[in-house]
């Protein structure tokens, strides 16, 4: 369900900067933000590469894009 909620013009501004360069909506790239954002403030020990990797793991988890790890 979609709600609309108020953001700062300085955010509003970025977000359409950097949704131009990395080729997401305005909207998709608050949401991206606030996604890793989420994560960090859970998982405050890890990275922000190692936050984008386990994120892209799970949505390839979840389109199925799945293979088996061999150990060795």
């Amino acid at each position: 369900m979609a709600t609309a909620v108020r953001v700062s013009d300085l955010l509003l501004k970025e977000a359409r900067l950097v949704s131009s360069v990395e080729n997401r909506s305005v909207t998709g790239q608050i949401e991206y933000w606030a996604k890793i954002g989420k994560c960090a403030e859970e998982n405050p020990d890890l990275t922000f590469n190692l936050i984008k990797d386990i994120l892209l793991g799970l949505e390839e988890l979840e389109q199925g894009e799945v293979s088996e790890y061999r150990f060795g």
